[in-house]
Order: structure tokens, then C-alpha cells, then sequence
């Protein structure tokens, strides 16, 4: 992950063995903490399924709306769609700290544009680096 996401992070510690419980702390960058709004992201396993290539996350710390929410948890799918293809399906479940429905559209998409922006950067890696996974 430090390697895919050059310049991006400064450190990632994984205590424990990337499985379910397995907690993950991610050291941003000076300039990913100022366009991410904290310089830390935690997260824990909550499941993993290496044969039907989902992972879900509760996040424990980190994002710029995190002080407006009591919980939240992130969930990854990849799909095949062709050779040499996948579409990676994501969902991000939350519980705000007021109780109130969703959040404001626009921290919504700062919620999600974070997750998205961290997935491209790997992707982009692993495209430019396919003996990286095969």
C-alpha cells in the first residue's frame, strides 16, 4: 500500500494480520493531510473474503466529517467485467452523532471523494505495475 500510494502516506501500520479485527493506521502526508483535514486514518477489519474479494471497515478515525458522526463503516466489492477488468463496488454506511438523516450533499461527496481518490491512486499504480499482483 506505502509503495501504490507514493506520497500520499508517510507510514501504514497494520497490528494484526489484515484479517477481520486487524486494525490499520494510515500516516498522511503532509499535503494529503491538508486536502484530507487530519493527518491519521484508523480503521478496523470487520470482514474479509479473499475468494469473494469484498472488505468491510468500520474507520475508527480520520476524514473531515468524522466529528459529525457516531459511526462509520466502509465496504468494498470487486466484480469481474471482462478480461483483465473489475468494477470495484463501494458503500459507505454511517450514523450521524445528532441522530439527523444523511449529511449535506457536500459533505457527502467529501466523504466519498476521499475513498475514491485513495482507490484510483492504487489502481493507477497497478496498472502501471501489473507483476505487482499477478
Amino acid at each position: 500500500m506505502l509503495k501504490a500510494c507514493e506520497g500520499s502516506f508517510d507510514a501504514v501500520d497494520v497490528e494484526g494480520d489484515g484479517g477481520p479485527g486487524s486494525i490499520t493506521t494510515l500516516k498522511l502526508s503532509a499535503a494529503a493531510a491538508a486536502a484530507a483535514g487530519c493527518g491519521v486514518v484508523k480503521s478496523r477489519v470487520l470482514a474479509r473474503d479473499d475468494a469473494a474479494l469484498v472488505l468491510r471497515n468500520e474507520v475508527l478515525e480520520g476524514s473531515k466529517v468524522s466529528g459529525q458522526l457516531k459511526s462509520q463503516v466502509t465496504g468494498v466489492k470487486f466484480e469481474a467485467a471482462g478480461d483483465s477488468t473489475c468494477v470495484a463496488k463501494f458503500k459507505v454506511e454511517y450514523e450521524r452523532l445528532d441522530g439527523g438523516g444523511a449529511l449535506t450533499a457536500e459533505d457527502q461527496a467529501e466523504l466519498i471523494g476521499g475513498y475514491l481518490a485513495l482507490m484510483k491512486i492504487v489502481e493507477t499504480y497497478l496498472v502501471a505495475n501489473p507483476a505487482e499482483y499477478a
